[in-house]
């Protein structure tokens, strides 16, 4: 094959998926000359899986992207089609948004903000090698022979790298929806020496919309309150689609369990590690065989299409008995299929070998993001994407990294648990993960974050303009609801009904607002100013007010944490000149190179008398 050099470039992005997209904006947006790759231009910013956005854990994510000058909260609100806030019922340290997508108006989206960018070009190829100089990355090259000489490339592959598709007996090379996969690439990388894995995940049948029963499930509607993921947006417009639920049931299950073994991963085909979280059907019956039932969702794939995605029955079985079984489930009896269930086995990195800036710890300039690295979900995929570009673009220009620690935001607690803790099977991010997950809720994103990205560069002016008015509207509202004092017998009524005893002196609003049960809503009846301030204002200005005692005890636990955090670590520390510390513990911290006590001390492997012997050398050779 002939080679020729093409255009060159700061940044290189090798995928198109929603890492790719979130990399290529980012470092385009920051000034970086951006090329991003797709192996097909129809399959930029595809939701292979689920039709939908966020969740939670996720819709913090998205939260966070949008505050630091991502895409993926603007093109969500642009294309949903039922939105709703996850976890109502629960504190507002766990509030998820949610939103179900128009898919192929989400790709339509996508795909225009990178052809719309300045600095960006959106290229058709496939990469099939890299171009090095020793332990530094120098460009790709295509099939087709061409050079692209880059000072930096990300590779956000998704499941296209060395992808083979699994559906019962059947097996062949495939990317997820069909697309051709990326194979030579996979080969190079291998004989480069990159540490390499096999991940697997699965994705369910769709089927026609006007082939179900709906009457026999139960419809799920969306939120009346529509909050937006983007926070340059104050409405969204309207619901235009339900989901609905419905059950496996006894019947299912018999039909799963006779042909388990004709299933690609029971049957021993697939050698991939899936998800612990979204496992497939059959090792949902197999492994909870004292469950009755499990719940699936149909959720429609868009407005200009009948199909629906049957939410929670991925599958590898073959086509046959996936449409015996899913016709067994109310609603489903005479269901048509579109389209079958199948999983899916790819390559992906070991997040070990990754900094927290997401660069290769043994190739320099060489970045990494989504499920390269380990992880599963659009939005985990999403939150790399932008860092990697970040970080790309910082790098392209000789400028210091952009990492977030665990106490700034859940991306910060998505790269750490990556490169720090690694991953043995594809990471999902939930809220458990999170120790200070009440300063890290969806509504304050922006304000954690946005003026980071106004810093690197990343944020507009206009977005940094609109954080700054709802900052000030917010802190102007808790101030106001703090000195403004009611007489006991203002408040007498409002009390009575929420199941208090009358005051016997006057009270503040603020004072008033922190007993359970007293929303902010409910103050219309006692204060006679109201200001004409959003939606979002108001409910942060109640959590703030609300949970005000709970933040103050975790703004400590974060600076305990910090203390840590701040313990810099030499690149090259040599542990194994340590006396008192465990083998163990010495080649993790060799591998895993950290670069601060406080991520040396969440090592898998690292003890916390490790941790200490490392405080006191340290502290006695003065490196502090």
């Amino acid at each position: 094959m002939k080679q020729y050099e093409m255009e060159q470039y700061d940044v290189v992005v090798v995928g198109a998926g929603h890492a790719g997209c979130e990399a290529g904006l980012a470092a385009a947006r920051m000034g970086a000359k951006t090329l991003v790759l797709s192996i097909q231009l129809d399959a930029v910013a595809l939701m292979a899986c689920n039709p939908a956005i966020g969740g939670t854990g996720k819709g913090q994510l998205v939260k966070e992207i949008d505050a630091l000058g991502g895409e993926m909260g603007l093109v969500i609100d642009k294309t949903f089609i039922q939105s709703r806030m996850l976890n109502k019922s629960k504190g507002p340290a766990v509030h998820s948004p949610r939103a179900q997508a128009d898919k192929r108006r989400y790709h339509e989206e996508m795909k225009s903000a990178l052809e719309r960018q300045a600095g960006l070009d959106l290229k058709q190829g496939e990469a099939v090698d890299l171009l090095f100089d020793d332990d530094r990355v120098q460009g790709v090259i295509l099939r087709t022979g061409a050079i692209h000489r880059a000072k930096t490339v990300i590779l956000a592959t998704g499941t296209f790298l060395g992808g083979r598709v699994f559906m019962g007996e059947s097996t062949y090379e495939s990317g997820p929806c069909g697309f051709a996969p990326a194979t030579a690439l996979s080969k190079a990388l291998r004989d480069r020496g990159l540490a390499i894995r096999r991940f697997k995940t699965g994705t369910p049948a769709r089927a026609l919309a006007q082939s179900l029963h709906f009457e026999r499930m139960e419809e799920q509607k969306g939120d009346e309150e529509i909050i937006p993921f983007s926070y340059m947006n104050e409405t969204v417009g309207e619901n235009k689609a339900s989901c609905w639920l419905t059950w496996t049931n006894a019947k299912t299950h018999e039909i799963i369990m006779k042909n388990l073994t004709r299933s690609s991963l029971y049957g021993g085909l697939i050698k991939g590690v899936g998800p612990r979280y979204c496992p497939s059907i059959e090792d949902k019956v197999n492994r909870f065989s004292d469950k009755e039932r499990h719940q699936l969702f149909i959720e429609p794939e868009g407005l200009s299409t009948g199909e629906v995605y049957i939410q929670g029955m991925s599958t590898s079985m073959p086509e046959d008995i996936q449409r015996d079984f899913y016709r067994s489930i109310p609603g489903l009896e005479d269901a048509v299929f579109t389209r079958a269930g199948y999983s899916i086995e790819y390559d992906c990195i070991d997040p070990l070998f990754l900094y927290p800036n997401l660069e290769h710890k043994e190739i320099k300039g060489l970045f990494c993001a989504g499920q390269f690295n380990g992880s599963s979900g659009y939005e985990e995929a999403a939150a790399q994407g932008l860092m990697a570009g970040i970080n790309a673009a910082l790098k392209a220009s000789d400028r210091a990294p952009f990492v977030l620690d665990r106490s700034e935001a859940y991306i910060g607690v998505l790269i750490d648990d990556l490169v720090t803790k690694g991953v043995e099977e594809p990471y999902r991010m939930m809220t458990a993960r999170a120790e200070y997950r009440l300063m890290l809720r969806q509504d304050n994103a922006d304000l954690r974050l946005t003026e980071k990205g106004y810093a690197i560069g990343l944020v507009s002016r206009e977005r940094y303009e609109t954080y700054l008015r709802a900052k000030a509207e917010t802190e102007t509202e808790v101030n106001r609801l703090r000195e403004t004092a009611i007489k006991p017998e203002d408040a007498a009524e409002l009390l009575s009904e929420s199941g208090f005893m009358p005051l016997a002196s006057g009270i503040s609003l603020a004072e008033l607002l922190k007993r359970p049960k007293i929303r902010y809503a409910a103050l219309s009846t006692v204060d006679s100013y109201r200001p004409d301030i959003s939606a979002r204002v108001r409910e942060r200005a109640e959590i703030q007010i609300k949970c005000e005692g709970y933040i103050k005890k975790q703004l400590l636990q974060i600076e305990r944490f910090r203390k840590l955090e701040n313990k810099r670590l030499p690149e090259d520390f040599d542990y194994f000149a340590l006396d008192g510390i465990r083998l163990e513990a010495k080649q993790r911290l060799s591998r895993i190179k950290p670069i601060s006590v406080g991520q040396a001390s969440r090592i898998s492997g690292v003890s916390p008398a490790d941790v200490n012997v490392l405080l006191i050398y340290l502290k006695r050779g003065g490196l502090w």
